[in-house]
């Protein structure tokens, strides 16, 4: 069965940096969408960044300037490098990968956490 499976997640200090990776298990027909959403305790899942088949990027406004999403196609796999990090970027980071037509499908990550405290 597929599976996406991420990793890069800790613990760093406010202004540090990390980058998250997922990557697709087996044979899967290419997602038109990739992207990472976060949840932190006690609020809704929000949309962190997508990243298009062809390439085009949208980011949400908080992270806007500080986080880059990049995917290999040929892979089926998509990074976030997250710069400048805030205790508010505290969360669970899911991965997210989705295809619209022929074999549709929607498939999620297990989560890695991301904290930033002083």
């Amino acid at each position: 069965q597929v599976q996406l499976v991420e990793s890069g997640g800790g613990l760093v200090q406010p202004g540090g940096s990390l980058r998250l990776s997922c990557a697709a298990s087996g044979s899967i027909f290419s997602p038109n969408d990739m992207g990472w959403y976060r949840q932190a305790p006690g609020k809704q899942r929000e949309l962190v960044a997508t990243i298009t088949i062809g390439g085009s990027t949208n980011y949400a406004d908080s992270v806007k300037g500080r986080f880059t999403i990049s995917r290999d196609n040929a892979k089926n796999t998509v990074s976030l490098q997250m710069n400048s990090l805030k205790p508010e970027d505290t969360a669970v980071y899911y991965c997210n990968a989705r295809r619209t037509g022929f074999a549709s499908y929607t498939y999620w990550g297990q989560g890695t956490q991301v904290t930033v405290s002083s």
